[in-house]
């Protein structure tokens, strides 16, 4: 199983910080858990690149190899009839070098757009052997079409993508995990057991919620956002942890 860290640069995501500064009433560093835990390899997964040169420098520093990843919202097209209905969210890897600088560029490429998305054929057009491309758990076209009841079949013909699955104690884990584990077997696909991590123990979970009604701003507009109903999504474990992963993996 492969911890997914993301940090507090994904705004609203996660209270993990890239690096402590030692006091013990800040939030947990992701490099002081991994070094706690004698981690060779940190996986980074962000919502943008802004946290790339931090993070960069920051596992230089503790000595761990980084494997930086982008999840990126993925479209058909910018057509009014399609857009909304045909979007889902892939990761991006880079392998090394040229791989991060590609990143950029995808980074780049949707981000200038109104939707902060890309569309597949420009994903495609973008494409080098030197990312590696992998469908989350969460929020994939599969997720979508079974929860959201959309339609979306992407063509992932220019690449060789992993699936990964998870198993956070949420109640719909094991009706994803069916669906993803059926699709992979008919397209002779990867899979691969991961865990997102958003804070290092359960009983951070609190604090991760609190966290979470504060950065949620949308809800603000004529909605009442509070603990005892926060309204968000995936908050119903405290399993998204390194704690739990600890645990899977014992």
């Amino acid at each position: 199983m492969t911890p997914l860290f993301k940090s507090h640069f994904s705004i609203g995501k996660s209270i993990l910080v890239l690096k402590s500064n030692g006091d013990e009433k800040s939030s947990d560093g992701i490099f002081d858990i991994a070094k706690e835990a004698g981690l060779k390899d940190v996986v980074l997964v962000e919502d943008n690149m802004t946290s790339f040169l931090q993070a960069a420098k920051t596992s230089k520093e503790f000595g761990v190899n980084l494997i930086y990843g982008l999840r990126i919202t993925v479209c058909d097209s910018y057509s009014e009839e399609s857009y909304g209905k045909d979007c889902h969210k892939v990761i991006i890897f880079a392998k090394n070098g040229e791989g991060c600088k590609r990143l950029n560029k995808i980074y780049s490429a949707a981000f200038s757009q109104e939707h902060n998305s890309i569309t597949l054929s420009k994903l495609k057009e973008l494409w080098t052997k030197d990312v590696k491309l992998a469908i989350p758990f969460y929020d994939s076209f599969i997720y979508n079409n079974l929860m959201e009841f959309s339609s979306c079949i992407p063509r992932f013909d220019f690449t060789e993508p992993t699936f990964f699955i998870e198993d956070n104690e949420l109640p719909f884990d094991q009706i994803i995990k069916e669906s993803v584990e059926k699709y992979v077997k008919k397209n002779k696909h990867q899979v691969e057991r991961v865990k997102t991590i958003y804070y290092k123990n359960r009983k951070d979970f609190a604090a991760y919620q609190t966290f979470k009604c504060a950065a949620n701003r949308s809800g603000w507009a004529g909605k009442t956002i509070s603990l005892q109903k926060p309204n968000l999504e995936h908050c119903g474990s405290s399993e998204f942890c390194f704690e739990s992963y600890l645990a899977a993996t014992k």
